[in-house]
């Protein structure tokens, strides 16, 4: 019986370290990126590698980044 749980767990991690090595898609990085307070995630990579910041996203009359 406990044998059988090893197993089942086994496979659990497995599937979760699996999923966890995924990268993820645009959509999501996109969102991650409104979170952090950016308008997408190409604004966000610019203001971590120094060529923009986060205030360039809450200018007033100019239209979002796409």
């Amino acid at each position: 019986m406990m044998e059988k749980k090893r197993h089942a767990l086994r496979k659990l991690l497995e599937a979760v370290e699996k999923e966890l090595l995924h990268k993820p898609n645009r959509k999501t990085l996109d969102r991650l990126s409104l979170l952090a307070g950016y308008q997408d995630w190409e604004s966000f990579q610019d203001a971590l590698h120094g060529v923009g910041d986060g205030e360039e996203n809450y200018e007033v009359g100019e239209k979002p980044k796409k």
